[in-house]
């Protein structure tokens, strides 16, 4: 019995933009474009007529913009929705806005390019569009199988070829680091753990998928709320106690090894596992230069990015951690790693930065 499509209500002023989304969206068969609104009052005639699975919403459009057309939907009659934005900054603080709302993810509009831009963009506008659909908005769901295929799902082998891990001797006087795997509802769900992080935590890398020019403004706004420092990553930063560093949106973020200490490298490269920035490519790294000084975090979001990469770090000694299904907006991500025996614990999103600190002082005491 085949599943039914999902239904997408595309909802922007530009009717260029419109007719560019509803093409890429009716590309993938397990996606039907139900209709395509100017703006809200139009999109809530259309719901009328049928309800959508998941809305792509503009946010500045005429008589009513998206973010109050977004309370609204959110209050009234909740629906999974999908901020389509523009690569701006005044775009970008609207949108992380938007998501404070209730917005489950972000993409930004189609435009021209080369063949492989489009080709990327159509993986990541339908595979959003999957997620969405899948995303319960209070409890929540299993993992959506994405269809298309519109290029080959490359490895993390083709940004940072699998080897060894380091000696374990070499780690030996290092401290721990923190990498972290985010997708659908991660934003949230990475404000939370962030938040309960001390001053003094071990220094944390994180890979949310999240578009370019967007993470350098979520950095900012998770910095005004955590007591630790948390920054967008530029390369060559070392990762210290206190501080978190973001992977920049379209970009892979590597942990490196300088001496004693870690560094990161931002690096460009193919879509791994679908996604640029890829947790896989982010974990591989931690399993070759930080071996069982790190700690692995996988969280929210849909598909397999991050599994592959958490098997490689268990592998090299380190201790590997999983949000559980309940917290999760998307359970895919996690879920896939479970499912290859790596994850050591399964926690609450809650009980996340306890574990981790608890960590990294039971190895800190013991190496005393």
């Amino acid at each position: 019995m085949s599943r039914s499509p999902i239904k997408v209500l595309v909802v922007d002023d530009s009717a260029v933009v419109r007719h560019a989304l509803s093409d890429i969206l009716e590309s993938d068969p397990n996606i039907e474009v139900l209709g395509a609104a100017a703006d809200p009052f139009m999109a809530v005639s259309k719901m009328e007529q049928e309800s959508p699975d998941v809305i792509t919403l503009d946010i500045e459009m005429p008589r009513m913009d998206g973010i109050t057309f977004l309370k609204k939907i959110m209050t009234q009659h909740p629906l999974p929705v999908i901020i389509c934005s523009t690569l701006t900054e005044n775009g970008s603080d609207l949108s992380l806005q938007a998501m404070e709302c209730g917005a489950v993810d972000i993409i930004t509009k189609p435009k021209l390019g080369t063949k492989q831009f489009f080709e990327e963009s159509k993986v990541r506008i339908c595979d959003a569009v999957k997620a969405a659909a899948k995303a319960k908005l209070n409890k929540l769901p299993s993992p959506a199988k994405s269809s298309v295929k519109a290029q080959p799902k490359h490895t993390a082998d083709s940004v940072l070829p699998q080897g060894k891990a380091k000696p374990s001797g070499m780690f030996r006087t290092t401290e721990k680091v923190v990498l972290v795997g985010a997708s659908t509802g991660g934003t949230e769900a990475l404000r939370i753990l962030l938040e309960d992080m001390p001053m003094d935590s071990p220094g944390i890398v994180i890979v949310q998928h999240m578009p370019e020019h967007f993470t350098s403004g979520f950095a900012k706004r998770l910095d005004s709320l955590c007591a630790i420092t948390v920054k967008e990553a530029k390369d060559g930063d070392t990762v210290i106690r206190g501080q978190a560093l973001l992977a920049p949106g379209n970009r892979h973020l590597l942990l490196k090894r300088s001496g004693t200490r870690y560094q990161v490298q931002i690096k460009d490269g193919p879509l791994v596992s679908r996604h640029r920035p890829s947790v896989d490519v982010l974990f591989r790294s931690g399993a070759r230069y930080a071996g069982k000084n790190a700690i692995g975090v996988i969280m929210t979001g849909m598909g397999d990015d991050g599994a592959k990469g958490m098997q490689e770090m268990r592998q090299a000694g380190a201790s590997t951690l999983a949000q559980d299904e309940e917290s999760c907006v998307v359970f895919g991500m996690p879920q896939e790693a479970i499912k290859l025996g790596c994850v050591d614990a399964i926690l609450p999103l809650q009980k996340m930065a306890r574990e981790i600190v608890r960590q990294s002082l039971s190895e800190a005491a013991a190496s005393a």
